[in-house]
């Protein structure tokens, strides 16, 4: 039993396994609740779109020249490192974070080793201020660094506030149960889908406790491609098989090219394969130029050319018209009227199954919430959106029911129980209303038990059901 399904040209689980008797997909357990979704937030910049030429003769920091040809994002951090591209990227999760919870618990995957020191200094420079109080903040957990391979496990443990940040490469792709995880940085090129599937899954733990339900994917190298693909949620790749008959010269290299780093467990460090080395004219290069493994440079235009949220439907797919819109087309798909709507939601017994069949259907729910700048219920909220109707606010529904003095035919206590859920309802909404949980916390509690409310108050369960039911009523009347 595996998580991640590995299939390389050198290893292959169904190869020596067989194929699986079973398969679980990433989207049938957040489907069923088991696992966190998430949005993807992708940010591209210049020097990666458009790509970086140096001008004639730069230099290095050690004042070497840079060879002049055009740099793209796969060789950024590999073989060139620009000071004003790592800074910017650390500038913009420092921003996306102050906007979240700067003590998010935050995982950035950059190329090797040497990236993500660079990058936890970048960070720390960004975030002084947290800094000063706790230099832990921002740890870098590599192989190779003895601090931060011990501050992991406080990394993963929900009851420890430090590490909040770790830069890494290799060492945090697997194997690390990081529950309370929200945000994951991609500043790595992943082009093993294997990979890139386990370092997903250091997001998708959830945790209610420590209101871990959901997480976000920062992406700066348009990793997040791979969820196109076939193989992301599907089933795992398989080798092309060949022959001693195989013509190895009809076979594309590239078919079979993973440039995923071979990583020493013990020292951190990368395993380098000798290849024999392919000389390609390009431009007419200078002869007298001998290539370096990696350079650094600074004095680099970096800018953020386009930032966009990325959500995606129940099919893992990328929605590409706006969420209202596609929101709209699965309610009108299943109401064809607003009055068709009103009618189900005000017969249903209870609201919470209308929610969670339109969530199924691909609602994004929590998406939509923070579309629409008012603390509003999802039933306002779909008539916001797919019928043009003006939101009111849980508040304002509430206010509008206490107007109208309808609690007059109740007792007194069970007049002072309706107004606390109608309370309740303002805060919360209305599926905690409906569950008779609800009457277990405060400050329901001081009405007595659950039994003594819903039988010594209301007389029986079926009156009091009676009376939540009358109260919905109330809250959506003249709808």
């Amino acid at each position: 039993m595996t998580a991640t399904p590995r299939e390389t040209k050198e290893t292959s689980n169904t190869e020596y396994f067989g194929e699986p008797v079973y398969t679980y997909s990433l989207k049938q357990g957040i489907d069923d609740g088991f696992l966190a979704p998430y949005k993807v937030i992708r940010v591209a910049l210049n020097v990666d779109t458009e790509g970086y030429r140096p001008q004639l003769g730069k230099t290095d920091k050690e004042g070497n020249e840079i060879e002049d040809r055009i740099y793209n994002r796969k060789d950024f951090d590999r073989k060139l490192v620009i000071d004003e591209r790592t800074d910017i990227i650390a500038q913009k999760v420092t921003e996306y974070l102050k906007g979240l919870d700067r003590f998010a618990k935050t995982i950035i995957f950059c190329v090797d080793i040497d990236h993500a020191e660079r990058m936890r200094n970048a960070i720390a420079k960004h975030n002084a201020d947290l800094v000063a109080e706790n230099y832990k903040y921002v740890m870098q957990i590599t192989g190779d660094n003895e601090e931060g391979k011990r501050e992991l496990d406080n990394f993963i443990n929900p009851e420890e506030k430090y590490p909040v940040i770790a830069t890494t490469s290799e060492l945090m792709t697997t194997g690390v149960d990081a529950q309370t995880c929200k945000v994951i940085v991609l500043d790595a090129n992943i082009n093993s889908m294997t990979k890139f599937k386990q370092i997903v899954g250091r997001g998708t733990r959830i945790n209610e406790e420590f209101d871990k339900l959901y997480f976000t994917i920062l992406d700066f190298r348009n990793a997040t491609d791979n969820f196109a693909d076939p193989a992301f949620d599907g089933d795992p790749l398989r080798v092309k098989p060949i022959t001693e008959e195989t013509d190895l010269t009809t076979i594309i290299d590239e078919e079979f090219e993973d440039e995923t780093p071979i990583i020493d467990d013990e020292t951190g460090e990368e395993i380098v394969i000798a290849k024999p080395e392919i000389r390609v004219p390009l431009n007419e290069p200078n002869p007298e130029y001998k290539a370096r493994p990696k350079q650094y440079i600074n004095g680099v235009d970096v800018s953020v050319l386009v930032s966009r949220e990325l959500f995606f439907d129940s099919n893992g797919k990328p929605i590409t018209i706006s969420l209202q819109d596609h929101t709209k087309g699965i309610i009108n798909g299943k109401y064809a009227s607003l009055d068709d709507f009103l009618i189900t939601w005000n017969k249903a017994d209870k609201k919470e199954a209308i929610i969670k069949e339109l969530q199924e259907q691909g609602v994004m729910v929590e998406a939509l919430y923070a579309a629409v700048d008012k603390p509003v219920d999802l039933f306002d909220l779909i008539c916001h959106v797919a019928y043009d109707q003006p939101p009111l606010s849980r508040k304002d529904r509430a206010e509008n029911v206490k107007k109208r003095n309808y609690f007059t035919k109740y007792g007194d206590q069970a007049r002072k129980v309706l107004e606390t859920l109608l309370d309740k309802y303002a805060d919360e909404g209305i599926e905690n209303i409906e569950s008779m949980d609800v009457l277990r916390v405060k400050p329901f509690d001081t009405f007595g038990s659950i039994s003594e409310i819903i039988n010594g108050i209301f007389g029986d369960k079926t009156k009091y059901l009676e009376a939540i039911k009358e109260l919905e009523n109330e809250l959506y009347k003249q709808a």
